[in-house]
């Protein structure tokens, strides 16, 4: 009887898993903290992108600008 064995088993596993409870809904503020961690993260890693690239256009358009002049 083993395959009835299995069935049991095999129903008690989706039996099991049929009964979790919602956890998101049940801790709305966790949800929301990490929905908040997360902009701020990406708004400071935005930010530091931006900065990085700012500060690159700005190294090579300076570097342009005393090729330019070096060459007059």
């Amino acid at each position: 009887m083993p395959a009835i064995n299995n069935a049991l088993i095999a129903r008690e596993a989706i039996s099991h898993i049929a009964k979790r409870k919602n956890w998101a809904q049940k801790e709305a503020g966790v949800i929301v903290v990490f929905a908040i961690v997360f902009i701020v993260a990406v708004g400071v890693i935005g930010l530091f992108i931006s900065r990085k690239v700012s500060s690159a256009r700005a190294r090579r358009q300076q570097i342009s600008i005393t090729t330019v002049h070096m060459t007059r």
